[in-house]
């Protein structure tokens, strides 16, 4: 018996063990489900939190937001210079909290800047083709630089209502991080103007117009083009980026950017992305594509030429970074951002849902069976008449492009001398093959710094012509390119080395036969400040080159010592006599052209040395001048490249330059460059590095 109550009992406590483990159990499994979901919202990622959150959520801060305006005005000239103007000030009597910014470098649009004081400033220092066109992707790294509220990327024609204002108010009090668009409208004819203080619009007879006629106006009068080249692009300054990867180099101005922007921002869902097309009212008078409008004054070809050419390099971008380009947009995760009665409201019409800002419930387009209220019912009316209009939806980069099989510039050497060239007829040469791009874009940005921009480059294989073509750099590829161009290997002493330093001699002596001086300098050496003057006050007759002797004290015009990386020819008759012997003396050589200049102009073992520091060719009478390695250091002289600080090291010795030479191979010399401050190109990005903030550039290694 007592052995039956011992087990009863045991069965009960077991029993209740049991359900106490149980209640444990569920408990904890309920706190986990709990802990779970919180951890989910705080670690969900924006852009997905978005999709749960209604975009109806405002801050708490109600104050106006400041605003940067940023373009990229034409020369102001003629009929240019009217449209450009009215819309400017169209921006700048909006609001006090507007202010502009200029990407140009032209004298004009500097000048026309300074009569607005602080509120208007130039920005010269973004990236430029050789023909003066922006690269849109350097405008925008410089616009999210910005430390105003709002940034906002415009077309200098474009002009803005007040309503503009309003709704980047609206989208300002957002608790979240938003990308504006807004397509532009053309009309043919306005008949107003603004008065004296920019804050009133004044029709002809000199009365005052309202902003709902000049709405009722434009409605009327102005056509809608939702997949136009013309884009407004406003965004907050927030902690997400508007897309995700690396915006390509367009050329502002020649399509795609924009609906690149658009497509990327959709697809990557990092903001919230709002169509505003339906609330900011942004027009343009007429279509500039269909003027001529010179980028630069004085240039003798066709204007249907340069920008067949800056087109057909936006269109190459789509072949160049393929699956980038042609995303398709996500236009699921896209609001129209629309005013109906009063109301503003997000719409997602691929989803049927509004959000009107300021009411408790989302509403829906498929309205059977629900009671609304006469305000909903209103809303929901004007929302369908929109919804059937076109919009921005649809405007797929995809649908933009129009590949184009190659890309050719049509620019003779000759018409690129006459371009490019100084007061003196100078020109500065680069030869450059694919394998040295980022060190032929560092040249080319330390030269820029420099303005100096009297420079061409000489394309060896169609690669290096293609790319230097999209970073808009003044480029011609020579006629007869050295074959089988190793991408790693083309250091010297190697036979890759030998083909390709043969081919710079024969393109100086083309270019001194056209009558321009030259400078050839190799990729690979850095100008610390601008040589020219001084190389050119040797005067005729005297080729200025630099020492490749690396011990510290003794001559520096022994034999095979002179660096055919880095010289100075002047145009005459004596020069191009001796520089035809150079390229002889080369052809029929199997090293490279480095010895043929010494043996030719200084001698075999330097018979025809002067001195410590010259030779002078008999036959021709060229003198060959070396020049002093304090100014003009070679790569192994004082072990400068070892130098904790290089470039304070260089510039204490007064250095030009410095050539980044006797080190074998492409990365070792690239490693040594990048490492030593001496870069001046954000591979990352693809522009020149500026003083003002970007992205860390991408490690070479």
């Amino acid at each position: 018996m007592e052995a039956q109550h011992s087990l009863f009992f045991r069965f009960i406590y077991y029993k209740k063990a049991m359900q106490s483990g149980l209640r444990l159990v569920w408990f904890c499994g309920f706190f986990l489900i709990c802990v779970s979901f919180y951890a989910t919202q705080m670690l969900l990622p924006s852009s997905f939190k978005n999709q749960i959150k209604k975009p109806s959520v405002f801050r708490s801060d109600s104050s106006s937001p400041t605003i940067t305006i940023f373009t990229a005005p034409r020369p102001f000239d003629g009929l240019v210079e009217e449209k450009q103007v009215l819309a400017i000030r169209s921006w700048l009597g909006l609001s006090e909290n507007v202010n502009v910014v200029f990407f140009s470098q032209d004298p004009s649009v500097i000048s026309f800047a300074e009569d607005f004081g602080s509120r208007v400033s130039v920005e010269p220092n973004i990236d430029f083709t050789f023909l003066g066109t922006p690269f849109f992707h350097s405008m925008v790294a410089r616009s999210l630089a910005s430390s105003s509220d709002v940034s906002v990327l415009i077309d200098p024609d474009t002009i803005l209502l007040p309503d503009f204002i309003s709704t980047i108010g609206y989208a300002y009090k957002l608790d979240q991080d938003w990308l504006l668009v807004a397509s532009s409208q053309n009309i043919s004819h306005f008949p107003f103007h603004l008065n004296s203080n920019g804050k009133h619009w004044i029709a002809d007879d000199g009365k005052h117009i309202g902003i709902h006629k000049l709405q009722e106006f434009l409605v009327k009068k102005c056509h809608r083009k939702p997949c136009g080249d013309r884009i407004l692009l406003a965004w907050n300054n927030g902690d997400l980026p508007l897309h995700y990867g690396v915006l390509p180099p367009f050329l502002y101005g020649k399509g795609l950017h924009n609906h690149w922007i658009l497509t990327e921002a959709l697809s990557s869902d990092f903001r919230l992305v709002l169509d505003a097309s339906w609330t900011i009212s942004n027009f343009y008078l007429n279509d500039l594509d269909q003027e001529n409008y010179q980028l630069i004054k004085g240039f003798n070809i066709s204007d249907f030429h340069k920008r067949s050419w800056e087109i057909m390099g936006n269109s190459h971008l789509g072949r160049l970074y393929g699956s980038i380009s042609l995303r398709e947009a996500n236009y699921s995760n896209l609001f129209r951002f629309l005013k109906c009665g009063g109301n503003y409201l997000f719409v997602n019409t691929m989803k049927n849902i509004i959000y009107p800002l300021g009411y408790k419930r989302s509403l829906s387009l498929r309205k059977k069976g629900i009671t609304l209220s006469s305000t909903e019912e209103e809303i929901l009316d004007c929302v369908n008449v929109v919804k059937s209009l076109d919009g921005i939806k649809g405007c797929s980069v995809k649908d933009q492009l129009k590949l184009l099989t190659s890309i050719l510039l049509p620019l003779s050497l000759e018409s690129l001398l006459s371009m490019r060239a100084n007061q003196n007829k100078t020109i500065v040469l680069a030869v450059a093959g694919n394998s040295y791009k980022d060190m032929l874009m560092s040249w080319v940005c330390r030269l820029r710094h420099l303005q100096l921009e009297n420079f061409l480059v000489c394309a060896l294989d169609h690669e290096i012509y293609g790319f230097a073509v999209l970073q808009g750099l003044p480029v011609f590829k020579y006629a007869n390119p050295p074959t089988n161009i190793s991408f790693d290997n083309c250091h010297f002493g190697t036979e890759c080395f030998q083909k390709v330093t043969k081919v710079k001699s024969r393109v100086v002596l083309q270019i001194l036969k056209l009558g321009y001086n030259v400078l050839l300098s190799d990729v690979d050496v850095y100008w610390f400040k601008n040589p020219l003057p001084f190389l050119s006050s040797f005067g005729p007759a005297v080729l200025v080159a630099q020492s490749d002797e690396y011990n510290i004290t003794g001559p520096i015009n022994l034999p095979r010592r002179l660096n055919s990386g880095f010289y100075y020819a002047h145009s005459d008759g004596i020069t191009i006599a001796a520089l035809e012997k150079v390229v002889k003396h080369a052809v029929n050589s199997n090293l490279s052209e480095q010895p043929s200049f010494y043996d030719t102009l200084c001698g075999e073992s330097g018979s025809h040395r002067l001195g410590d520091d010259r030779c002078l060719e008999p036959e021709t009478n060229l003198t060959v001048y070396f020049l002093n390695r304090d100014l003009f250091p070679n790569g192994a002289y004082q072990g400068l490249w070892e130098e904790i600080n290089v470039k304070e090291a260089c510039t204490n010795k007064g250095c030009y330059i410095l050539h980044n030479n006797w080190i074998s191979g492409r990365k070792k010399k690239l490693e040594r460059q990048v490492l030593s401050g001496l870069w001046e190109y954000d591979i990352s990005t693809r522009m020149c590095l500026q003083s003002w903030p970007r992205t860390k550039f991408t490690s070479y290694f």
